[in-house]
């Protein structure tokens, strides 16, 4: 059984990391269709894509009368997308070079959205209906004005090329596919293995199961570095940031007002701010992301599960 195990896992792995890969190479083949920087695209779909599952567990989590758990699942995935996940695959590719100079504008723009729902929730300590909308507002005003402003020369398609992104899109739909479900199947055996080995359960919570559901942005922002496409990998990790803190605490708010313990709801958003001011002081210097760096930002997050399990048990 344990073999078997085994066996499937790497599997998983395997099929993660291919389709990861893919996704890489067509994300870069749908930016010079669209004539969108590959930053941009990386920012919005792929982004959007990594998202969903935390606007799934927003959607949720609301309906069930308990939206609270979405607050507290995208606090903890913006600060992990800022922190294992960029740090990891900026370690991996030794650094992150960054080709487009408009990021470090956009670097202050992540910052100052990330703020917003947090000073919305600390000006009445609830994220209400009226809050939700304009979470959800600002995400489609900044998602439009990233569009118009990075759009370059308006050229109609000739018919291959409609033909071409057509096929593109499909073929970035199943690999995005592929990651889900190999990500998904990557935590199942992984936690499997856990109590197959007799390891404590909360090893498992803390390293198998947070680790799992960071895979998809784990695996294609690694790629994206080792393909020297530090840009695509950047705008993911920002991406994530801005989808999580706007569109889906937004969307989650509207359904049902989120209300928390304020104790430990500051405590998850003082370092929540910590961390994305120190990500965009990094990615604003001129080296990029150096290796010193991205083991700064994992050291970050090793403090954070430290301090969340001493401070929660």
């Amino acid at each position: 059984m344990l073999l078997i195990t085994l066996i499937l896992f790497l599997i998983s792995c395997l099929v993660l990391v291919i389709s990861g890969g893919y996704l890489v190479k067509l994300i870069v083949k749908i930016a010079s269709y669209l004539k969108l920087s590959e930053f941009v695209v990386a920012f919005i779909i792929m982004a959007f894509s990594t998202s969903v599952p935390e606007l799934f567990v927003g959607i949720n989590s609301a309906i069930s009368g308990n939206p609270a758990l979405s607050l507290g699942n995208v606090i903890g995935s913006n600060i992990a997308d800022l922190t294992l996940v960029i740090g990891v695959a900026a370690l991996l590719g030794r650094g992150i070079k960054l080709k487009n100079p408009r990021i470090k504008k956009d670097s202050l723009f992540m910052f100052l959205i990330a703020l917003v729902p947090i000073a919305l929730m600390i000006f009445d300590t609830t994220l209400s209906r009226i809050d939700g909308v304009i979470l959800t507002s600002i995400f489609i005003i900044y998602m439009w004005h990233l569009i118009k402003e990075r759009k370059e020369l308006n050229e109609q398609f000739v018919e291959s090329n409609r033909k071409g992104i057509a096929l593109n899109i499909l073929f970035f739909i199943l690999c995005l596919g592929a990651l889900f479900l190999s990500a998904h199947f990557v935590v199942k055996y992984a936690v499997q293995l856990a109590v197959e080995l007799l390891l404590p359960a909360i090893l498992i919570g803390l390293f198998f199961v947070a680790i799992g559901t960071s895979l998809p942005e784990l695996v294609f922002e690694t790629r994206a570095v080792l393909a020297r496409k530090g840009d695509l990998a950047v705008g993911d990790a920002m991406g994530s940031v801005v989808c999580n803190s706007t569109l889906v605490l937004g969307i989650t708010a509207m359904i049902s007002p989120i209300t928390n313990s304020f104790l430990i709801f500051l405590t998850s958003a003082i370092f929540m701010v910590a961390v994305t001011f120190l990500f965009m002081m990094f990615v604003r210097s001129k080296k990029g992301l150096s290796v010193t760096e991205s083991a700064i930002l994992i050291m970050l997050y090793i403090t954070f599960i430290l301090f969340e399990f001493y401070f929660k048990r």
